[in-house]
């Protein structure tokens, strides 16, 4: 018989846990927990009872905004996408009161997997992925009212200036006619959908050479979707930004993106704005690790190198809007 340790990983208190999951008959016996480590963000847990492993997601500790750690709002879009051909973990229970484990959570499938190097066949899969969650119908599963999607890309570029301005610390040659440019020639959307928000190799479970699972929903919304296809087309173009080293090489962005626009049904003739947005949200994202770090506001490893990427990356926008 398994023994509960007397305290569980920070942010579980497993014999409350226990008692709430025991009772509606998520779990049988006692928990043991531990903590799964990659993340940056919401805490997640594996957790084992006497028959089998699970999975429990909650905010980070301390302080958070419920807007960007919404536990409903994550257990709701892997509920309703549970059986369409995206591929993610079955969901078994939703808590929102705080009383159990100091914070709303919810517990969802163990999913074996793993993160393999990139290579052409991740990305071929990977790819046709993300086609067929973008040729849901997000009132189909019940998600019609899961965003607001109007006016959603003049807000991602608003967005990401406000988080430039306060993240300044130096030049950085070419960002803000980076912006501007962006600002001037946003395109009309062509079908609001379920976007993912961070579409990648890291955010994704796989085994035997399939997709098992995509996870990492927290910044799932309705929106323009070609913005998910560009984030990703870059993280395969700027393979270091993934933490991955290819393996095998990568399929041509080009190419990748013709199979998904035959998948999805979209026009990607103005695909160089959304890379540009693409550029613009990550140069910021590594602008303001980079300005973290120089106040030594960072901890761990792998942080002094990350400011070398906004360069390229505003770089490689502006070719992007030129194309």
């Amino acid at each position: 018989m398994a023994v509960r340790p007397e305290t569980g990983p920070p942010g579980l208190d497993l014999r409350r846990l226990e008692e709430h999951l025991v009772t509606r008959g998520v779990a049988r016996g006692t928990l043991t927990a531990e903590v799964i480590h990659g993340g940056m963000s919401n805490l997640t847990y594996l957790v084992r009872d006497e028959e089998r492993p699970f999975v429990v997601r909650r905010p980070p500790l301390g302080h958070v905004l419920a807007t960007a750690h919404d536990m409903g709002r994550e257990y709701r879009v892997l509920t309703a996408l549970h059986g369409t051909g995206v591929p993610v973990p079955r969901t078994y229970l939703l808590c929102e009161d705080d009383d159990v484990i100091g914070a709303p959570f919810y517990v969802m499938e163990y999913v074996d997997g793993e993160q393999p190097p990139a290579s052409e066949e991740i990305d071929v899969k990977l790819t046709d992925v993300l086609a067929r969650l973008h040729a849901l119908d997000p009132a189909a599963v019940g998600l019609a009212d899961f965003g607001r999607p109007e006016g959603f890309l003049q807000r991602q570029v608003r967005r990401w200036k406000r988080q430039l301005d306060v993240s300044r610390s130096r030049d950085v040659p070419g960002i803000d006619t980076l912006h501007d440019r962006l600002a001037a020639s946003a395109p009309v959307t062509q079908r609001d959908t379920i976007v993912h928000g961070d579409f990648k190799l890291g955010n994704t479970l796989i085994a035997g050479g399939e997709v098992r699972a995509v996870l990492d929903w927290e910044m799932s919304t309705l929106g323009d979707p070609l913005t998910d296809l560009a984030l990703f087309l870059l993280y395969t173009e700027f393979t270091a930004l993934e933490g991955q080293a290819a393996a095998g090489g990568h399929v041509p962005s080009g190419e990748l993106a013709e199979r998904y626009a035959a998948g999805a049904g979209l026009d990607i003739s103005r695909l160089g704005w959304y890379l540009g947005l693409a550029c613009f949200k990550l140069a910021v994202i590594a602008e303001g690790i980079h300005f973290r770090h120089t106040r030594g506001l960072t901890v761990g490893e792998g942080f002094a190198d990350v400011g070398a990427n906004v360069a390229p990356l505003v770089a490689h926008g502006l070719g992007a809007l030129e194309d």
